[in-house]
């Protein structure tokens, strides 16, 4: 809860020859008097008069006064300190601080009401500039990432910021602004230029990518909301000398201009190990509409059950899904298709090798769907419970999932048949580490089923590292 001071509602006087009083006779009705003042402050409507900020220096007040406004319209004691830690928390939320913390008091002066209270929040900002360095894990790739921050640059809680990541299979640069509202840090605008340069090696593809965006984020009740423009001029190019002839027409310069529009309610109590709540996630994007060289419709969703069973196992169900429509007879990208396989999504495939191919490069579809049904135990016999023994889980999956594409004269029905011909599946064990409260590694013994001519198979013992998996 962080750190609540609140001081002696009336400390005992001092005494001795500097009064010109006698100590005993004040050592009675000074306890008598503090004890009735607790119980007014304790147990009786109580008064916020006050509520100071110390330790300002290019904050600007009328932006913390959303923060802390709630404050005064605590009733209590104990209201007044419930609504002092939620205000100190959402002023950590801003980003702007390093260190908050909270004193209470009676009130005094000319004004000071019997039963009137003082709040003061002692603040250590950040400073201007800061830096970082770690290095974060992806969808089975790892990179270092160097950055440099302008907190707070305008007083307001914008932030500026400067990212470099290094990578297995991506490096980027860019440079980002970020401008809350008042009031409500979750309406948010971000500003952002960047440059990409990924290589994508079951497709023997390389990409580099240049662009700027704006994205606007917001919430509706318990939904999360983010309205996202793109513009983004991509270099595609072969990864290697052997790349078939079907992505070398991939080829080229092209210019995506795109609006996308990202819903989410999310009520899991873990994003990595959940064991309780759901997780819907819906993707809409349209290209082309603000010009460029792409033109389609894309839409995709994600969706995650989580149930506690008997002896701390939780049994997640998982569900992913996709289609791209190609708009004005314009055929679609290798680089906005759809790619299905791997330890992240159907395990016991290679890493994005399901579906078409040509002469063993992988070209993405048009469509897919993924389910998995998964079972995670503690480790046999506990070892390190209430430790680092609880980072780890047993895993037992069954995954299925086909990705194709369409011909969209057909109608629904065809494409649900199309969708449900050649289905690869797998099952098997193994075990799952988390690292923090982002990431997760996961070791497993993979059986894969359904394979069908083209798909690159790992039979086995299969690594995997993410964020998100299936």
């Amino acid at each position: 809860m962080g750190t609540v001071h609140a001081k002696s509602m009336d400390p005992l006087p001092m005494h001795g020859k500097d009064l010109g009083v006698n100590p005993d006779d004040l050592m009675e009705p000074p306890e008598q008097e503090a004890d009735a003042k607790q119980e007014i402050l304790e147990n009786k409507d109580v008064v916020v008069q006050h509520v100071n900020i110390q330790g300002l220096g290019r904050t600007k007040e009328d932006l913390l006064g959303y923060e802390i406004s709630d404050v005064f319209n605590a009733k209590n004691l104990i209201d007044v300190m419930k609504k002092a830690h939620i205000a100190r928390q959402r002023l950590l939320r801003l980003g702007i601080f390093k260190e908050v913390e909270v004193l209470i008091d009676t009130s005094e002066g000319v004004d000071a009401l019997p039963n009137g209270l003082d709040v003061t929040f002692e603040v250590n900002e950040i400073k201007r500039l800061t830096g970082s360095y770690n290095t974060m894990v992806g969808n089975n790739e790892g990179s270092m990432v160097l950055g440099l921050k302008l907190p707070n640059m305008f007083g307001r809680a914008e932030k500026l910021t400067f990212q470099f990541s290094y990578g297995t299979k991506e490096t980027s640069y860019g440079l980002s602004f970020f401008k809350p509202q008042p009031g409500y840090f979750e309406r948010n605008l971000t500003l952002n230029m960047y440059k990409v340069t990924g290589q994508f090696p079951w497709s023997s593809l390389k990409e580099t990518d240049r662009g700027v965006s704006a994205e606007l984020s917001f919430p509706v009740g318990p939904t999360s909301h983010m309205l996202k423009w793109e513009g983004v001029w991509r270099e595609l190019g072969c990864l290697a000398r052997s790349a078939s002839f079907a992505v070398r027409e991939e080829s080229g310069h092209s210019l995506k201009c795109g609006l996308s529009h990202t819903m989410s309610i999310d009520s899991r109590n873990s994003a990595i190990f959940p064991s309780s709540g759901a997780l819907l996630r819906i993707n809409q994007e349209l290209a082309g509409f603000t010009g460029g060289d792409a033109s389609f419709f894309k839409e995709d969703f994600e969706l995650q059950l989580n149930r506690r069973l008997f002896w701390d196992s939780v049994l997640s169900g998982s569900l992913w899904g996709g289609m791209l429509f190609p708009i004005e007879g314009k055929p679609s990208c290798i680089a906005d298709r759809f790619y299905l396989g791997g330890p992240t999504s159907v395990r016991g495939f290679g890493m994005y090798s399901i579906g078409p191919q040509s002469e063993g490069d992988y070209l993405g579809g048009e469509a897919y769907w993924a389910g998995g049904l998964h079972l995670y135990t503690p480790l046999p016999f506990r070892p390190g419970r209430g430790g680092f023994g609880d980072l780890f889980r047993t895993h037992f999956f069954l995954n299925a999932g086909n990705l194709c594409n369409l011909n969209y004269g057909e109608g629904p029905r065809a494409h649900l048949q199309k969708l449900a011909e050649c289905i690869r599946w797998s099952y098997g064990a193994g075990i799952v580490l988390r690292l923090g409260n982002i990431a997760r590694l996961e070791l497993n013994y993979c059986i894969p089923m359904g394979v069908q001519s083209g798909d690159r198979i790992c039979d086995g013992v299969q690594f995997g590292a993410g964020i998100r998996f299936l």
